[in-house]
């Protein structure tokens, strides 16, 4: 089995090294590949991130322009060559350790697709709004699907790469987090869910997702549950 780490990087000349290093420091119980794609940023991430272009195990792709989280994960699937594909985000908020622990139920034939799933508490969410929004868009999902998952907008989504690229998802920001699930759970699809460790970091520090993302998830579940099935 081959997995490849999807990393989206946008203005993360800061954490862009340290993410791969993290990354390439996991003792997988697999093979691994990375494709980090540098989206469009307008500071030195790209630079940053040239400095692992004779890493093997490290694929670099540029857009010459911003496109969002969505799309730089589009263009990673596509570029990438792995069975399984998972997201990991440049922004120092995940262990890469807790990597490992998601492919446990895969390995072991339990499960196809596997969420990590975040609890928050006084040391790990930036805000109480930001934690009422991730838990709202969750219950969102649940009522509309008749589900019981924990965390949509978790980074952490491990699924085989083929599933990925065939369920087609166009949203080119952070609403791919809520119409990949609205996808999944529409097909009778359940995430296996595993506990990780994950630490919000502020606005000051480099957050971007905002309040209008997460109207933007709810109407992506929506539409998903009204979008007649092909």
């Amino acid at each position: 089995m081959l997995l490849s780490i999807l990393v989206p990087v946008y203005n993360e000349e800061r954490l862009a090294a340290g993410t791969l290093k993290e990354l390439l420091g996991v003792d997988f119980p697999c093979e691994t590949e990375i494709v980090a794609v540098d989206d469009g940023s307008r500071d030195r991430s790209w630079e940053v991130l040239r400095s692992f272009e004779d890493e093997p195990r490290v694929t670099l792709i540029r857009h010459e322009r911003n496109k969002g989280k969505g799309a730089a994960i589009r263009t990673a699937a596509r570029e990438a060559s792995g069975d399984y594909v998972v997201v990991f985000d440049a922004d120092g908020e995940y262990e890469a350790s807790d990597l490992a622990r998601l492919l446990t139920p895969i390995l072991d034939g339990k499960a196809e697709v596997v969420y990590g799933s975040r609890t928050f508490g006084s040391h790990s969410a930036y805000s109480f709004w930001y934690v009422m929004g991730n838990k709202g868009i969750t219950l969102a999902a649940n009522v509309l699907f008749n589900s019981y998952i924990s965390d949509l907008e978790t980074c952490y989504k491990l699924l085989p790469r083929q599933m990925y690229l065939d369920l087609n998802i166009r949203s080119t920001g952070f609403g791919m987090e809520a119409e990949l699930t609205a996808k999944l759970l529409k097909k009778g699809i359940r995430p296996f869910e595993v506990p990780i460790s994950y630490t919000a970091r502020s606005r000051e520090e480099g957050k971007k997702i905002t309040w209008t993302d997460g109207v933007h998830a709810i109407w992506l579940l929506g539409r998903e549950r009204l979008r007649r099935s092909r």
